[in-house]
């Protein structure tokens, strides 16, 4: 009886091509000692053996263990086994390895070594912020002297996009939280309000905790403001960013939030963002002429070369000494992007697609190679890393800005996927009647025109990095949201200007001809 449950047990868990069933199948042995087998049972699998089980990446075979140490692992099956000797009582059971195959550790540590680079190459908020300890000293005093000292006021900041406006608030609000208490923080995006009106209703949801359908009117005015002046409560920190959206007729909107945190017993400490340096002494006049109302004005300028390289190189030593990009590379990098804009998510964009570039390819030789070839991970920390020439690839593929788009000239033209999502984004608008779209929306129409053209389309994160990569010609806009399908998209440059530029070329002239499936 006993032997006949064995031989069942081990057509059923039998993993590696050499004489090692015993092994596999002790965990369903009863505590007796096992029962003896023929010579045939211990020997080479038989000829009928199924084969196909099992890849063999290393020409070093997998020796079986000794009747001494077979006996010990048998005994200890209880206890916490080695790395590499584990032994499991699921269905999938694992034999003991000496040695994990050449290729197979190869190839891991060379996909980890990318993935964690482009992790943190990403445009969230990192930990820590270099080249803006100045700007960052200014916010932290100043949250710190109004919450502290329960005392209203003002700041409006300034500065092109990816100079760190949003970030820097970001990683100062979230330390005051921890550190700081008796304050309520409400963070707005003014690129998600319908009008400049309905930034009221969605204050009055935030702060009043209350829900309001209707547009702003007095009452709802007077309910604010006798929140926000009332004797007892925390103080209410207003951030709101992209603020130059809230541009109304007679620019109301602007001054009644303006005005707030200089009522009698404020409790609002308003913080502005936003690209235009002189919203305040444009927009505002009448700011002017009431001195208490004019907000602390803070701008942040372009990032330099040397702070985009040492944005880079901090954020890479957090996953390795040994760096995926070359120093060349990054100053290479730094010095493009400093001499265009200055926007430090744009070099974060270009060194994770020249990442992305060297990793493809170390993926398809590392598959391609024979084992005999392969390197251990001592021998090399970074299989290849990212060079000049990568960067620089990069940075021809998105340098031509929407000029280069406008002139029909195929060696500059945008890559297909690129040219279809730009088409998607074009019949979106119409079809919406709107210029902004969220990315959500983007893909499923992009996915659609894929799929009716029968071209295979890019996943959703793909497409982000897609859609970032047109940003960086000047070809879209990207408003970033926490949720990433519901980034906003729109289109930079004229409908009249992509489609002359893309209309004689076969496949997005007849996408643009048939229009959303």
């Amino acid at each position: 009886q006993p032997e006949t449950r064995l031989v069942s047990t081990k057509c059923q868990h039998s993993v590696l091509p050499s004489g090692d069933e015993n092994l596999c199948n002790t965990p369903h042995l009863s505590p007796c000692s096992p029962p003896k087998q023929g010579k045939k049972e211990n020997g080479p699998p038989r000829s009928h053996t199924r084969r196909g089980r099992r890849l063999v990446f290393d020409s070093q075979l997998v020796k079986s263990p000794s009747k001494r140490e077979h006996d010990s692992i048998r005994q200890n099956k209880g206890l916490s086994s080695p790395p590499g000797q584990e032994i499991t009582a699921s269905s999938e059971q694992k034999c003991p390895l000496e040695k994990e195959p050449a290729r197979v550790r190869l190839f891991k540590q060379e996909g980890t070594c990318y993935q964690q680079a482009k992790l943190v190459l990403n445009t969230a908020v990192p930990d820590r912020l270099p080249a803006r300890e100045k700007e960052m000293d200014v916010i932290r005093n100043f949250l710190r002297e109004h919450i502290c000292g329960k005392k209203a006021g003002s700041l409006y900041l300034s500065g092109a996009p990816g100079t760190g406006k949003t970030a820097c608030l970001s990683r100062i609000l979230e330390d005051l939280k921890k550190e700081v208490k008796g304050f309520k923080a409400l963070v707005l995006n003014c690129m998600s309000l319908r009008s400049a009106q309905a930034v009221f209703p969605a204050i009055a949801q935030e702060v009043c905790q209350e829900e309001v359908s209707r547009p702003a009117g007095k009452d709802m005015m007077r309910k604010l403001e006798k929140h926000m002046t009332a004797e007892k409560g925390p103080m209410i920190v207003l951030v709101l960013d992209e603020m130059d959206q809230l541009d109304s007729k007679g620019q109301d909107v602007l001054y009644t939030l303006f005005e707030w945190p200089w009522l009698d017993n404020s409790r609002l400490v308003l913080i502005g963002i936003a690209n235009t340096l002189d919203l305040t002494d444009r927009i505002l006049p009448r700011l002017e002429i009431r001195e208490k109302c004019k907000p602390q004005l803070l701008n942040f300028p372009p990032y330099t070369r040397n702070q985009i390289a040492t944005i880079l190189q901090d954020r890479l030593s957090q996953v390795s000494k040994d760096q995926v990009l070359d120093n060349a590379a990054i100053q290479f990098c730094a010095r493009k992007v400093s001499a265009v804009s200055g926007d430090v998510r744009k070099a974060l964009d270009v060194c994770r697609r020249a990442i992305e570039i060297v990793e493809s390819d170390v993926k398809s030789q590392t598959v391609l190679k024979p084992p005999s070839e392969c390197k251990s991970p001592s021998e090399s920390l970074v299989p290849k890393r990212v060079g000049l020439t990568h960067i620089s690839q990069v940075i021809s593929e998105v340098d031509g800005n929407r000029m280069a788009l406008s002139q029909e000239r195929t060696q500059d033209s945008l890559p297909l996927q690129q040219q279809i999502l730009v088409c998607s984004l074009l019949l979106l608008s119409r079809h919406l009647k709107t210029k902004e779209v969220t990315l959500g929306k983007l893909y499923e129409a992009y996915s659609k025109v894929c799929r009716k053209q029968q071209v295979t389309a890019v996943d959703q994160s793909e497409c982000l990095s897609l859609s970032g990569l047109l940003e960086s010609r000047g070809i879209l806009g990207l408003k970033k949201n926490k949720d990433t399908r519901f980034t906003k998209v729109f289109l930079k440059i004229e409908e009249k200007e992509v489609e002359h530029a893309l209309k004689d070329k076969a496949l997005i002239g007849n996408i643009l001809a048939t229009g959303l499936p």
